[in-house]
């Protein structure tokens, strides 16, 4: 993805610029002719739309990015409709998807930390970094980022997969899980698989990371090989899961995740 990072706002707003309006996490975009795209700044003049934690993100292939909040969507006109992000990947550029994950992380972000934790006082962005701070104490926030592991578990020619109830759709993925407080990301991977399918893994090694902004997550990826026990799905956060070759494939994540680049892994031969 041909995006540059960057906190420090351009001095002129270019008509042309890209505006990641959230509300309640989902993304806002202009139809037009049967085209969806992300609105530009001319859109919002042209509409008088109004916003508020203005964000500027970076630039996407030299062309400025900003996030930005609207808390009201009652007068939008009928060619902007909102979105969850990963429901567009059919509609939008891979690229303009996961920039409105990220778009949506900064919102988040800002929102929930315009008053600071600490005394109460008022927060604003720091001049030098992507960060907030509290204009009475001084205590800085940054970006909430948390840490997951994802894992590919082989047993021979077969792989694990697992069906979740918070998957959008019915199909199953890798197992993944959030990191603990003074856990190794290996320590990780085995406390997830043995708490959600009951099995022991071994030979962990690293495959490869992504960030994913839904809302705010480092995907960690692993591959571990089988170990022992037997499959039991914890019924919480798996309902099935079932030992895979690579032509039983069931319905699989999109890919844009990391969850699909290690289920491809495993498709074309399992070889980093």
């Amino acid at each position: 993805m041909n995006f540059i990072p960057d906190f420090r706002r351009p001095q002129e707003i270019y008509p042309d610029s890209y505006w990641f309006m959230i509300h309640e996490q989902k993304i806002i975009v202009l139809s037009d002719s049967g085209t969806i795209t992300i609105p530009r700044h001319i859109n919002l003049e042209e509409f008088n739309i109004k916003s508020d934690h203005v964000q500027y993100m970076g630039a996407y292939n030299d062309v400025s990015c900003y996030a930005a909040e609207i808390e009201s969507t009652e007068n939008l006109p009928v060619c902007l409709s909102m979105h969850p992000p990963l429901t567009l990947l059919n509609n939008l550029d891979t690229d303009m998807v996961r920039l409105s994950g990220l778009a949506g992380q900064f919102i988040t972000w800002s929102r929930n930390h315009r008053f600071c934790g600490k005394c109460g006082g008022l927060t604003e962005d720091k001049n030098d970094e992507r960060a907030k701070i509290c204009t009475s104490c001084g205590q800085v926030y940054y970006p909430r980022l948390s840490p997951a592991i994802i894992v590919a578990v082989t047993k021979g020619d077969r792989l694990l997969l697992a069906c979740s109830p918070r998957f959008r759709s019915q199909f199953y993925s890798v197992l993944a899980g959030f990191v603990e407080p003074g856990e190794t990301l290996e320590e990780c991977v085995k406390r997830e698989v043995k708490e959600e399918v009951g099995i022991e893994v071994k030979n962990i090694k690293y495959f490869g990371s992504q960030p994913w902004p839904f809302p705010d997550s480092l995907m960690i990826g692993f591959t571990a090989e089988y170990e022992s026990g037997e499959i039991q799905p914890d019924k919480k956060e798996i309902t099935d899961a079932c030992w895979f070759k690579k032509d039983e494939i069931p319905g699989i994540p999109s890919s844009i995740s990391i969850a699909r680049r290690l289920i491809d892994w495993f498709i074309e031969g399992g070889n980093h």
